[in-house]
């Protein structure tokens, strides 16, 4: 460096301040003072572990809940279309249960014309055969 460059590089620096004298530092009861000893003598620091199985921890869990969840939504979507299949049958069969009341309420109904038609006329004291026992059983026409 040269002198002109120190020059202008202690005018730059501003003025230095004055240094004082600090107190004296004194010893406050209950301190290292009483021990006997200033400094103690501390451990190394053990070395950290390896983060890595923790990581790995939380992955494995991260991965196994997200397929447990895929694997609960699908079960669960397939309970539902089949739910919907078979609501979709229950319907049906409940309308063809319906269309079959409704037949046999109207051949109920068209049955005395049918008879009548086919020359048939009802039966004044009906006779019936007991299927268990095999025998005739007068009885009355209802």
């Amino acid at each position: 460096m040269s002198a002109t460059t120190a020059a202008t590089a202690r005018a730059a620096r501003p003025a230095e301040l004055p240094r004082t004298r600090r107190a004296p530092l004194t010893a406050i009861s209950g301190g290292a003072a009483q021990r006997g000893r200033r400094l103690d003598v501390v451990r190394a620091p053990l070395h950290s572990k390896s983060r890595v199985p923790f990581l790995v921890l939380c992955a494995t869990l991260m991965i196994v809940s997200l397929v447990t969840v895929l694997v609960l939504n699908t079960t669960l979507a397939r309970g539902s279309y089949e739910m919907s299949k078979l609501q979709g049958q229950v319907a049906q069969t409940a309308q063809d249960v319906q269309g079959l009341q409704e037949d046999l309420s109207a051949a109920e109904t068209d049955l005395d014309d049918k008879a009548r038609s086919l020359g048939m006329v009802p039966a004044e004291n009906p006779t019936m055969i007991s299927v268990r026992t095999g025998k005739v059983v007068k009885g009355t026409g209802q």
